[in-house]
């Protein structure tokens, strides 16, 4: 799992539970049957950077792959349009999807340690965040 051959990072269940606890959760556009953590929810084969997630609270955790910059954008341009989208990511801050849409325009929790994905026994090899995008699309503290 924590090898470059694949780019999904199963969320933590627990990790999940506290954020849905705060937000919830109605939609997760980036799941396969097998993990999905919403009701209702996209897979690849039905894509989510193609649907509509507006009247949603989101929650993504998307694939850690070159295509993760096109999921923080539709995650943000969901935003504007009145979805709520609180997304795991990566805490790559030199990325230009991170200046492009996320600082500045979101709320960013920067997670203490780093976590142990889906049912690992090691924690991941980079640090995570929380990054939380409103209605507006602008930063909400």
């Amino acid at each position: 799992m924590f090898s470059s051959a694949s780019d999904e990072w199963p969320t933590p269940q627990s990790f999940f539970d506290e954020l849905n606890r705060e937000f919830n959760f109605t939609l997760d556009p980036c799941a396969t049957h097998e993990n999905a953590k919403c009701p209702e929810y996209f897979t690849k084969e039905n894509d989510g950077l193609a649907q509509d997630w507006s009247g949603h609270v989101v929650f993504m955790n998307p694939p850690y792959g070159r295509e993760i910059g096109q999921w923080v954008r539709k995650a943000y341009e969901e935003s504007v349009k009145g979805a709520t989208v609180v997304c795991l990511l990566p805490a790559r801050v030199d990325t230009r999807w991170f200046h492009d849409y996320i600082y500045h325009r979101a709320e960013i929790r920067f997670i203490k340690g780093r976590l142990k994905f889906g049912d690992s026994k090691n924690s991941a090899p980079f640090p995570s965040m929380v990054v939380i995008f409103n209605r507006s699309g602008v930063k909400i503290n």
